[in-house]
């Protein structure tokens, strides 16, 4: 029973409770008909709140790819050539389980930053694409020297709760790919024997 106010017969009685940092107050009691207040219910019935900070914790858990960096020519290029690079990335999805609730991820390639090996290093949004197509490029200055070359992507996600829009996630992850060797010659010209 309320001790100022007793409840109805066949009622239910609640204490309510303040809590702060600095502790739990007792607020007083409430009295109920067959259950626990509306706000108690309503308290029951929601799932737990799945964050920001927990979504950026799972994304950092997901196995993303390392790139490898392609170059065109593959094995051996030319002084003051325009070497093309590209890597294989392409979106993906994945779904995880926070507090019981369902998470889709949708993972894209959102930077690359293309280390040549040679010292220098060109950051780009696109993944490059093969010949004959010319969106990655770097011309190495130096011949008779084998550089190793080598991609680092950043990836970027979107998420959507138990099938909900989709909105951005607070934070990136970062893959380095492996180092791949390269050899820059030197063009030399010979002679034919043909007029």
């Amino acid at each position: 029973m309320c001790p100022t106010d007793p409840c109805p017969e066949g009622s239910t009685q609640y204490r309510q409770w303040e809590i702060s940092p600095s502790g739990e107050r007792p607020m007083g009691f409430v009295c109920s008909g067959s259950g626990p207040p509306a706000a108690v219910e309503a308290a029951a019935a929601a799932p737990p709140q799945v964050t920001d900070a927990m979504v950026l914790a799972a994304f950092r858990r997901v196995p993303v790819p390392e790139l490898r960096s392609v170059s065109q020519p593959e094995d051996t290029t030319l002084v003051n050539f325009e070497t093309i690079f590209h890597a294989e990335a392409e979106p993906f999805t994945e779904t995880v389980t926070i507090l019981g609730q369902r998470v889709r991820l949708e993972i894209a390639p959102s930077e690359f930053r293309w280390e040549h090996g040679d010292g220098t290093t060109a950051t780009t949004t696109s993944a490059g694409a093969p010949y004959p197509r010319h969106d990655v490029v770097h011309r190495y200055a130096d011949a008779h020297r084998t550089v190793r070359h080598r991609v680092v992507v950043t990836w970027s996600a979107q998420w959507s709760l138990n099938g909900g829009p989709l909105r951005p996630v607070t934070g990136t992850v970062t893959t380095t790919g492996p180092t791949t060797s390269l050899r820059v010659a030197e063009a030399v010209p010979a002679l034919s024997g043909q007029r």
